[in-house]
């Protein structure tokens, strides 16, 4: 049996050599002494590291122990270190730490079909578990994952909140976002009041019809995205997830635009605002039924108001059009117009705010040129 000085050196150079946290079990087997005795060499390790003035440290884990940098020259020595995780695949095995037991289904849909060469490579590190669950698999940590930062033990609460942790200190809210696989509707600008319409609390606003490099990466973290009906081909050129189109010309685009979202929105929020702008619809339908001008719509748009107020359509009658002047086509549709109904460029507020100042651009301007 080694006398007591060399175990001391062989429990130090295995500690310097393994790279990781090793429990006194393991060490007693390499000395061949009991675990008591172990323990016992290696606080002796821990206290004389402490005192002495070098960059290294010895860290009790609770009867598992290792050699590391001492926190305030890790980032001095981090280029010569070996080679880290990835931020891609550090993300997914964060998802795994905080949402263990995952199934690997469920992580695929999340980070997509990447995670699957990123469970292979940590399986072969050591850091993730997969066991047999149907037809797929559970993903869990391993003890491994734990030495590797730092923790006690492999407990599922305490690696949660060293995630969280984790993530706070990189990045903020955003990054624990990212790192915990939440994912997010994503919602154009002018259609944010939409998600107050449908209760959804959880969403981004991005500008998703030329996105900046920020705003590509929050696209990432989006599962649904909300955008102004007729954009998908340009915006698919940047989001390959699930685009709803929707528009917000009359107060039945509104509604049908919160049907579309209402699978993932507040139930009781959703059938008040039906109902809300439902009852806006029938007064709008009561004021009209007085005027006994017809018009004539320039565009598809206004047609679609006209219709909705149930006026007298005729090719003589008073012309109607938006007011953006020439349109995509390049066609002059303002000119000549006897009332101009205010488009969402010229418009601000919410969406059932700026629906409300088309409808009263028409009833207000025929009854103007009725009383005339």
């Amino acid at each position: 049996m080694s006398d007591s000085k060399n175990d001391r050196e062989i429990i130090e150079a295995a500690l310097f050599a393994a790279g990781g946290a090793l429990d006194a079990a393991t060490l007693g087997k390499l000395i061949g002494r009991p675990k008591k005795s172990v323990i016992q060499i290696a606080l002796d390790l821990v206290r004389e590291y402490a005192s002495r003035e070098t960059g290294i440290e010895v860290i009790d884990l609770g009867e598992r122990y290792v050699m590391q940098v001492k926190p305030k020259y890790t980032d001095v020595v981090r280029p010569l270190a070996p080679k880290e995780l990835s931020a891609p695949m550090l993300r997914t095995l964060s998802m795994i730490a905080y949402h263990q037991p995952l199934i690997q289904s469920d992580l695929v849909d999340m980070r997509g079909n990447s995670a699957y060469d990123h469970i292979r490579e940590l399986k072969e590190r050591g850091f993730v578990e997969a066991v047999p669950h149907g037809r797929t698999k559970l993903l869990r940590t391993t003890s491994l994952f734990a030495d590797y930062f730092g923790l006690e033990s492999n407990d599922p609460e305490l690696v949660k909140k060293k995630i969280v942790e984790l993530s706070r200190l990189q990045s903020g809210q955003s990054g624990l976002n990212k790192w915990l696989g939440r994912r997010f509707i994503g919602v154009t600008p002018m259609y944010e009041s939409l998600m107050g319409m449908c209760g959804i609390r959880e969403y981004r606003v991005i500008n998703a019809y030329d996105p900046t490099e920020e705003e590509l990466d929050e696209l990432e973290d989006v599962y649904k995205l909300v955008i102004s009906k007729g954009y998908a081909e340009k915006v698919s050129k940047y989001y390959d997830g699930e685009i709803l189109e929707v528009s917000s010309t009359t107060f039945d685009d509104l509604v049908d635009s919160i049907k579309l979202l209402e699978n993932v929105g507040d139930e009781d929020k959703v059938s008040s605002s039906i109902e809300k702008i439902t009852e806006f619809k029938e007064r709008y339908v009561s004021k009209a039924l007085v005027i006994s001008k017809k018009v004539q719509p320039a565009t598809e748009m206004v047609a679609r108001i006209v219709s909705d107020l149930r006026l007298g359509v005729s090719s003589s009658g008073i012309m109607i059009a938006p007011d953006y002047g020439r349109s995509a086509d390049g066609v002059e549709v303002s000119d000549g117009a006897d009332i101009l109904i205010p488009t969402h460029r010229t418009m601000e507020g919410d969406l059932l705010k700026r629906v409300c100042s088309k409808y009263d651009a028409v009833i207000d301007g025929l009854k103007k040129l009725e009383d005339n």
